[in-house]
């Protein structure tokens, strides 16, 4: 026996209080509960996915060119980019840290705003292909998602061990904001995207 779906039950789960309210086919269900506004699924997914990403990829370009943090000492003042940043510490033998790096800031980003892309073109489609997979792959671009903001981190403790020791000061650069800013919209994006609507093209082939 087929398992039988919340949506086909009428049921809906209020996404601000857990509580499962039947859909009594009005346009503006509201949760009996908290009052909440009910949706069998997020209202325009697609869209707002598809325009935080845009944003986010368009920031990700200066977020790599634009200098990351300023360093200003007796022996003069540097900028550094994230790449610059990699490579310092793959030339000074810190090849570990320099990995971690490149893999927080450029690999894992990048790679999330091309995953969720994915998705939300596949879902657009109402592509019947892979779609444990597809749900397997946003679990881990979710799961990912809170470590995106590492580079700001090592950052911030540069500035405050080299300003404790008065050895130089360090300021973050437009990058930071920039990189800030795309970890913040893939995060929205990610939360933005229903997977739900990977399910639903396989739901409504079965009906047929």
């Amino acid at each position: 026996m087929k398992p039988l779906t919340a949506r086909e039950a009428g049921l809906m789960s209020c996404h601000v209080c857990g509580q499962l309210a039947r859909h009594e086919g009005h346009t503006h269900t509201r949760c009996p509960r908290c009052h909440a506004p009910l949706h069998q699924r997020k209202p325009a997914s697609v869209s707002a996915t598809w325009a935080l990403l845009i944003a986010s990829a368009i920031l990700f370009i200066p977020a790599n060119t634009l200098p990351m943090m300023t360093t200003s000492s007796l022996f003069g003042t540097q900028s550094d980019t994230i790449m610059s940043g990699v490579v310092f510490l793959w030339n000074s033998g810190s090849w570990p840290l320099a990995l971690v790096v490149f893999f927080a800031s450029i690999v894992v980003p990048l790679l999330k705003i091309l995953a969720l892309a994915w998705l939300n073109w596949s879902v657009q489609r109402r592509s019947r292909r892979a779609v444990m997979q597809r749900t397997r792959l946003y679990r881990i671009v979710e799961f990912v998602g809170r470590w995106s903001m590492l580079d700001i981190y090592v950052i911030t403790l540069l500035v405050a061990l080299v300003n404790f020791r008065g050895l130089a000061t360090i300021e973050a650069g437009p990058a930071a904001v920039a990189f800030g800013a795309v970890v913040v919209l893939t995060m929205f994006a990610a939360m933005s995207f229903d997977p739900r609507l990977i399910w639903d093209p396989l739901a409504d082939a079965d009906k047929t």
